[in-house]
């Protein structure tokens, strides 16, 4: 099984392509809504059992021997470069792929529920199957360039499915914003990629595969670009891709306007999947930020900040997606902040963890947009524990997680963060960590106080959701609850040698992880105080101007279309259209050599009088000209 063929590997792959193939193609008229749902369903859970099966392939391996590959076909061939089409399946690969399927395949039961009468349904399954089958290329690619096939492959499918309401010029919007954004990230990414394959080359590396590119790095170690050391140039590069992908700052501002896209999208996309893909790719090329510290100090200052400064926004936001999607930017900080601290599986296991709370909370909002038939203002809700009791419980598991309380998934791997951050990063950065804590204990507390706790202000009569729909919260609910417990040794052992600085503790372990539980406790605190009416309309009328800064999200976006946009659309438009384009290309150029050629024969015809004696005079004329000439 070890070495270049192993054939269940393709098979993960190729039944969440079929299922693409099959509702696209078959679609509502052959198939119809409950087969179309089954259909993409069923293709998932095939993925996830042939997932399952390699994986415990893997366990029946010697440590030091854990990869299993299939090579498919070669790709690219051109002289001494040569890349294939090939699969890997190691720890770290095999991790990603069980959250991927597993948590992918929960989302499509809900979906079939929360989908239920859409006139795009097959549409819906065909689109996200296919994100599946991308995301997986992603993870189980053995090289770079088979990673960033898959890496812009999410990327279409999420503008795919954000702009799925296409009708809606909102919705459509935010696709776009979303496309461009990342292509904006990816364009590093791509720049990092030709950067490390053209200096490995001039070294005389021509295998691209990760295993080859692990014992090459070192390489790298003597060139420089630019005046800068090349590993460092090559990962800040990769690392801009990241800040795409996985919503970082200054690249953040696309995932709060992805709520667009339905709910379970979001639980996909922006809990479990494509955002974390960022975070995968760093810890998969652990080797090359390990050549290059300064990149690494970057990647956990830039993941400090974003966590911190999205957990201030969701403070105040309205709608209840989005403060999940503040969220989801802050909590990926605290993976930035672990791969920068060199914790790579501590980064892991955050990811894992946050997808079954994360998605548990999505699901649960779209069970209360669902219920409260498409409200998304929490301001417009209020005692829903009542009439929604089982979505209640289960946000409620969701929110505790995140909220770190201990015993909990989310408690196990964020305070581990903040454990190896303080090794790594000093004071600052863990202080900065630990009130992020705060404010996310805050923020997801306000979500269940204005959902469910307080009194109702909508006169709209909530419902529970359908079996189909609770039944996979109930799934996450319980890997929200044991999830962190269950994989806090296990994870660290199966994932060496990516847990180089992995779950063994520092002697202040102990006092940290207090630190930190009573931040989350005091956070919670502060929002059952807070919320009251009263306590929230004095603090908005005797901090006017941070409330007015923190509710328009700091005005990045505002920055953006003043600073990038208009300038953009002034150049494009009043320059390279107008002046460039219609002025001198098809003014001038084109339009005016032919209206040049149209008056000088206008004026030629003039001397077409039909006069024979004219015409004689003009040719006896030209004559003596040409004989004068002549002579």
């Amino acid at each position: 099984m070890e070495g270049n063929y192993y054939p269940l590997l393709k098979w993960i792959l190729l039944a969440p392509l079929a299922g693409f193939v099959l509702n696209g193609l078959l679609g509502k008229k052959f198939l119809g809504d409950r087969a179309g749902g089954l259909l993409g369903a069923l293709a998932i859970f095939i993925s996830f059992v042939f997932a399952a099966l390699s994986f415990s392939d893997l366990l029946n391996l010697p440590v030091e021997n854990r990869l299993l590959r299939d090579t498919l076909y070669n790709w690219i061939s051109a002289g001494s470069f040569s890349v294939d089409a090939a699969l890997r399946f190691d720890p770290l690969s095999a991790v990603m792929a069980l959250v991927v399927t597993g948590v992918s395949f929960l989302i499509h039961v809900y979906s079939i529920g929360y989908m239920k009468g859409d006139s795009g349904f097959n549409r819906y399954f065909a689109y996200l199957n296919l994100f599946v089958f991308f995301m997986l290329t992603l993870v189980l690619a053995d090289n770079p360039l088979i990673m960033f096939v898959g890496w812009e492959g999410v990327g279409l499918c999420s503008f795919l499915l954000i702009g799925f309401w296409h009708e809606d010029p909102e919705k459509a919007s935010a696709g776009k914003k979303a496309f461009i954004t990342n292509r904006v990230g990816d364009a590093g990414f791509l720049l990092g990629l030709m950067l490390l394959f053209a200096l490995l080359s001039m070294q005389g590396a021509v295998e691209m595969d990760f295993a080859s590119l692990e014992k090459n790095a070192s390489l790298l170690t003597s060139a420089t670009v630019l005046g800068m050391a090349a590993p460092t140039l090559i990962c800040l590069l990769l690392f801009f891709g990241a800040t795409g992908k996985s919503a970082q700052f200054p690249l953040h501002v696309w995932l709060p306007d992805a709520m667009a896209g339905p709910t379970p999208v979001s639980a996909l996309i922006h809990a479990a999947t494509m955002v974390t893909a960022g975070v995968y790719m760093l810890a998969r090329l652990h080797f090359l930020y390990e050549l290059a510290p300064k990149a690494l100090e970057v990647v956990m200052l830039t993941g400090c900040f974003t966590a911190f400064f999205a957990a201030v926004i969701a403070m105040l936001q309205k709608d209840i997606k989005k403060v999940l999607a503040y969220s989801t930017v802050s909590q990926l900080g605290y993976m930035f902040m672990a791969a920068g601290a060199g914790a790579f599986s501590a980064s892991v296991f955050h990811l894992a963890t946050h997808a079954f709370f994360k998605a548990l909370l999505f699901l649960g909002a779209g069970s209360v947009i669902h219920g409260m038939s498409g409200e998304q203002d929490m301001f417009k809700m209020g005692g829903l524990k009542r009439e929604m009791p089982f979505t209640f419980l289960l946000m409620a598991a969701g929110w505790l997680a995140i909220a770190g309380v201990p015993g909990l998934s989310g408690f196990y791997s964020k305070d581990l963060i903040l454990e190896k951050v303080f090794e790594h990063g000093g004071i600052f950065v863990w202080g900065t960590g630990v009130l992020t804590a705060a404010l996310t204990a805050f923020y997801t507390t306000r979500l269940v106080i204005l959902t469910f706790l307080r009194d109702k202000r909508s006169r709209t009569h909530a419902h529970e959701s359908p079996l189909l729909m609770t039944l996979p919260m109930a799934a996450l609910g319980l890997l929200a609850l044991a999830g962190g417990f269950l994989l806090k040794e296990r994870l660290f052992i199966f994932l060496e040698p990516f847990a180089a600085h992995g779950a063994e503790h520092n002697p202040v372990a102990a006092r940290l992880m207090m630190i930190s539980v009573a931040a989350g406790f005091s956070g919670i605190a502060a929002a059952f105080l807070l919320t009251l009416p009263r306590t929230a309309a004095a603090l908005k009328v005797a901090l006017p101007r941070i409330h007015s800064l923190v509710c328009h999200k700091f005005y990045v976006d505002e920055i953006y279309i003043s600073l990038i946009i208009k300038p953009l659309r002034f150049v494009s438009v009043k320059i390279m259209y107008q002046l460039v384009d219609a002025g001198l290309i098809d003014g001038l150029l084109v339009n005016g050599s032919a209206n040049a050629s149209y008056t000088a024969g206008k004026a030629l015809a003039r001397a077409q009088g039909g006069r024979l004696d004219i015409y004689a005079l003009v040719f006896a004329i030209g004559v003596a000209l040409m004989l004068y000439w002549i002579i």
